[in-house]
């Protein structure tokens, strides 16, 4: 039986891949922040964890709670939006911190943990970041917070893929999808998103290892 790990997984996007993973067979490894949330990835069918990304003895403990575990897809979703500014508006050191710590700090700490786990599975390690990130196909600065998260956290993701030749690893734009952060205007219902991120995912190869991909499409995106 195959298995994944989805990090970040009490809603939208991380809930909905933990779903579909076990309905197709999957042992699925899921973290959530709440009791309330792990109460329900458990009754889907998951094995569920505690995790806040942003505490460094939770990502310690995960470590712990992850010991022999081989999965064969780990999933680092856990992710915060922040304000939704237009411009250039800074942000104070509360909301910029908060950010910085979910989007980026919590990578740098976790990537580096699963990535020996997909090396001995010869599995696949992906991080959830966004068109957003991009610095080339950029035309506005809405968001730029999270702007500048998500191509930090592109960074983060590259230099991983550098250590390993026996995981594929990359960041993928997940579409926009119909959950909490992405409003009913959206693109694609989550479940639609999600089946079409599932193939992508599956069909990811060595030629797109340290790569930046959407999702929805299965198309290369430019930093």
């Amino acid at each position: 039986m195959a298995t994944a790990l989805i990090i970040g997984a009490s809603r939208g996007i991380g809930a909905e891949l933990a779903r579909q993973y076990v309905a197709d067979g999957w042992r699925v490894l899921a973290t959530a922040r709440t009791e309330a949330d792990l109460q329900g990835l458990r009754h889907s069918g998951c094995e569920a964890f505690k995790l806040d990304v942003t505490s460094l003895t939770d990502c310690a403990g995960a470590g712990w709670h992850l010991d022999d575990e081989k999965p064969d897809l780990a999933i680092l979703n856990a992710g915060v939006y922040g304000p939704h500014t237009s411009g250039l508006q800074a942000p104070d050191q509360q909301t910029f911190d908060r950010v910085m710590q979910t989007n980026v700090l919590a990578a740098m700490r976790l990537l580096p943990m699963l990535l020996p786990m997909t090396d001995a599975a010869g599995g696949k390690l992906i991080a959830v970041s966004s068109v957003m990130a991009s610095i080339e196909m950029r035309q506005n600065s809405a968001g730029w917070l999270y702007r500048a998260s998500k191509a930090a956290l592109n960074s983060v993701l590259r230099d991983v893929s550098l250590q390993t030749q026996s995981s594929i690893c990359a960041a993928i734009h997940p579409g926009w999808l119909k959950t909490d952060m992405g409003g009913a205007g959206a693109d694609l219902d989550v479940t639609e998103g999600v089946q079409a991120i599932r193939r992508t995912i599956a069909a990811l190869t060595r030629e797109d290892h340290g790569q930046f991909i959407d999702a929805i499409h299965h198309q290369p995106l430019r930093w």
